[in-house]
């Protein structure tokens, strides 16, 4: 591809891989669905439809990050690509060497590829990244990106394809005529200055690899050799064994027509002046700048660098992944020798690689989810023999905090089965879920619709009930969480439905009080369904299973209680006139304990309505 940056500035970008380039769109060519990739210019960038937190965040818009945003699109992820849009390659007429693209101008390719991303549901906006907070680890976490304009962004993956500036020579003459007769690539540009007199600058002993190259095109070369150092006999030979001259002295102006002028000679070039006075015509000259990688808004993460001839780049492993978790980086912001096909094609292979990543830890947390399946007692001493034994003297909050903080999941994350069915056959509405634990009810609730928020009095079972909605795609609104009892909540705060699921706990609790206050939040038509363990399960081998310890809050802290439909409903001491009785029953359930053996389950059920 033709490189030439925005020449109204220095330093320089090599539009190999531009840094987010910006264009309206044209159709997209092929069979991606119809879409206009036009550019979204509002503060505060709102996505639509693209839910908190998205799927991935590409930052830049050139070949590697449209490449990469293409194939997480097509994979149906949720993709936000952040556009600072300042094209650098605008003054290019042409690329050469793009497969399918050969001679179309540089921004047309970017419509056509932009288009095509937003046919598949991927999102443009105007930005450019100020800041990249430390990913969070483990399953469930983000990364949080921030923007020079305020906006506040997260993803479950961030793919950097920012690109890099070429710092080029501070020579006269050099940077107007940079794109058209100083030039950077022999592949991108040699066929349009085939059989002339070329140049090659020197910029480091790296451009006596250059120079080797250029005389393909050509066997009239110069090499201005002083940028790269002493140049040994053996060298010189071998360059002029194929007819390239080598001028030590030191360039210090480029001659020829400046590049603002109009007509065909508009940035011509003519011929080089070097520091001993001598003139060298030449048709067009090949040099390179130092390479400076976009990567500067990482800088506080002290990621990980690779040191290269080339330059100091972000370090990346072989599926283009940071040191950091959860952070790609791709394109010429880690490899300043790829040309426009190689960056889509790596950019491509990365989206493929984010994707498979989110596909895994979707499969570990599910994985994990089967594993917690029928552990649903909130008895920790359930699983072992003999005697669950006397009520541990420990605060709720305090038990339950250490509790969550024994394994990285407890719960099965699987919608209670009760609750399925009774949401299942309500008009979605505002549900409260006590209990909430890591989340899986309210995150279910909110799937189908409602507005769902979880209390629970274990800050660790909140974290893990809001990393659970993440990858669900829901925000705060949809499924909101609370590190509380229901003393935390407004007074008048109401719900069209209030659950409690398996409200059990090995230290002393007041869950008759619970319940009662639970009602009280409940609207007129809304309903109120509590779900109970019966009896332990037989892999608890308790001895007072079922010995109607229903004394409630006066009961002898000796042992839980497994109340009964009835009993539940008479506990709470409703007024018969204010509420009706939809269900007071017993139901089976099948379930795996903690070392594999199934047994039959039974949960009482009691759903109320409010008149």
């Amino acid at each position: 591809m033709e490189a030439t940056p925005d020449m109204t500035e220095t330093p320089l970008v090599n539009e190999a891989e531009p840094e987010n380039t910006a264009s309206i769109a044209a159709p997209p060519a092929g069979s991606a669905p119809a879409a206009t990739a036009t550019r979204d210019t509002g503060a505060a960038r709102d996505t639509g439809a693209m839910r908190d937190p998205l799927d991935v965040i590409v930052v830049g818009g050139g070949p590697a990050g449209l490449a990469a945003a293409l194939m997480l699109g097509r994979a149906r992820r949720r993709v936000l690509v952040i556009d600072a849009g300042q094209p650098r390659n605008r003054f290019a007429d042409r690329m050469h060497g793009v497969p399918g693209f050969e001679g179309v101008p540089p921004g047309e390719y970017l419509e056509r590829v932009r288009a095509e991303v937003a046919g598949y549901g991927c999102v443009f906006v105007d930005g450019e990244v100020e800041t990249v907070s430390e990913p969070e680890a483990g399953i469930g976490g983000v990364v949080r990106v921030s923007l020079r304009d305020g906006t506040e962004l997260r993803a479950r993956a961030l793919i950097v394809a920012t690109g890099l500036t070429d710092e080029l020579p501070g020579i006269p003459g050099l940077a107007e005529r940079w794109g058209t007769s100083v030039l950077h690539c022999p592949y991108c540009h040699g066929w349009e200055v085939r059989d002339q007199s070329l140049g090659v600058i020197a910029r480091s002993p790296m451009s006596l690899h250059q120079v080797q190259l250029v005389r393909q095109w050509s066997d009239r070369v110069t090499l201005f050799s002083a940028g790269a150092g002493d140049v040994d006999d053996a060298t010189t030979r071998r360059l002029r064994a194929r007819g390239i001259a080598v001028i030590e002295s030191p360039v210090v102006e480029l001659l020829g027509e400046a590049s603002g002028g109009s007509g065909a000679d508009a940035g011509r070039l003519t011929g080089v002046r070097t520091a001993d006075g001598g003139v060298t015509e030449i048709d067009a000259v090949f040099t390179f700048g130092a390479s400076t990688p976009h990567d500067h808004f990482l800088a506080g993460l002290g990621l990980e660098r690779a040191e290269t001839p080339m330059g100091s780049f972000l370090a990346v492993d072989a599926v283009y992944r940071t040191s950091a978790p959860r952070i790609w980086a791709v394109g010429n912001v880690v490899d300043p020798s790829l040309n426009v096909p190689m960056s889509a094609g790596v950019g491509s292979f990365t989206g493929a690689s984010v994707n498979w990543a989110l596909v895994e830890e979707e499969f570990e947390l599910a994985e994990a989810s089967e594993a917690s399946e029928g552990s649903e007692v909130h008895d920790s001493r359930s699983a072992g023999d003999g005697d669950p034994g006397p009520w541990p003297e420990v605060a709720p909050a305090e038990y339950w905090e250490e509790r969550y903080g024994e394994s990285d999941r407890i719960w099965s994350g699987r919608v209670n089965r009760v609750l399925a069915d009774v949401a299942a056959s309500l008009e979605p509405g505002r549900a409260l879920d006590l209990g909430c634990g890591e989340g899986g009810d309210v995150v279910w609730l909110a799937r189908q619709g409602w507005k769902a928020t979880g209390i629970d009095i274990s800050r660790t079972a909140i974290g893990r009930a809001e990393a659970a909605a993440r990858p669900a795609g829901l925000g705060e609104a949809q499924a909101g969480f609370r590190v509380a009892d229901l003393s935390g909540l407004d007074a008048g705060e109401r719900f069209d439905l209030v659950s409690a699921s398996f409200l059990h706990s090995p230290v002393e609790l007041p869950r008759e009080r619970i319940l009662r206050l639970a009602a009280e939040h409940v609207a007129p038509g809304g309903h109120l369904l509590i779900t109970a363990h019966a009896a332990p399960p037989p892999w608890a081998k308790a001895r007072h299973a079922h010995e109607h310890e229903h004394a409630h809050d006066g009961q002898d802290p000796g042992h839980p209680s497994f109340p009964t439909p009835d009993e539940e409903i008479a506990s709470l001491g409703l007024d018969d006139a204010e509420w009706e009785i939809l269900l007071a029953e017993t139901r089976d359930r099948e379930a795996t304990g903690p070392d594999g053996e199934t047994a039959t389950l039974a949960d009482g059920i009691v759903l109320l309505r409010r008149r």
